[in-house]
């Protein structure tokens, strides 16, 4: 971010940050998942303790509510995977689950929720999450534009979900593109 641009509201200025990542990400959310991000960051930063520790029990517990309570815990459970996927991949470095977990739970989270239509904004989450962890890898390094993956989380994350973020790291370190998976060594 190499200038501080003022807007009117906190939403406006979310917007423009998001707007400025996907940029930055080479990725173009449609207008409900791209407001749907802001308001979560929104969300976040006014409930930071609202991050649980261990998510996988968030999800079954979840899965086994009804009504409100269901689509309230699934969503936050979705909602702190793609955070955790997002702004903070060090988390999954300091918790030895890989950021894949994250990205499948997450995925699995919204994809409960969701209907079978194409509109549903859940069902956009779940097939988009990729997408969004993206842009909000890219919205770590707006600011100093220090990497937010190491080559080796980039290349982890890049064979667990196809990350272009990833991707373009991996290239950028090596100048190369890796191979889709690693030969197997045979024993």
């Amino acid at each position: 971010m190499s200038k501080v641009v003022l807007h009117t509201s906190p939403t406006a200025q979310w917007h423009a940050l998001v707007s400025e990542a996907e940029a930055a990400a080479r990725c173009e959310l449609n207008e409900d998942t791209a407001s749907y991000l802001v308001f979560m960051l929104m969300r976040f930063v006014t409930r930071p303790k609202s991050i649980k520790n261990c998510l996988a029990l968030g999800y079954l517990h979840g899965l086994l509510q009804r009504g409100r309570l269901r689509r309230q815990n699934l969503r936050d459970v979705g909602d702190q995977c793609l955070l955790y996927a997002g702004l903070f991949p060090d988390h999954a470095q300091r918790s030895s689950l890989s950021m894949g977990y994250y990205v499948r739970l997450g995925r699995s989270a919204y994809h409960a929720l969701s209907s079978d239509r194409a509109d549903d904004i859940f069902n956009q989450l779940s097939r988009g999450f990729i997408d969004l962890m993206d842009v909000l890898l890219n919205m770590r390094e707006l600011d100093d534009g220090r990497r937010s993956l190491d080559p080796l989380q980039a290349h982890e994350l890049w064979l667990q979900t196809g990350s272009r973020h990833a991707l373009r790291i991996i290239k950028e370190s090596t100048g190369a593109i890796p191979p889709a998976q690693l030969p197997q060594i045979v024993h």
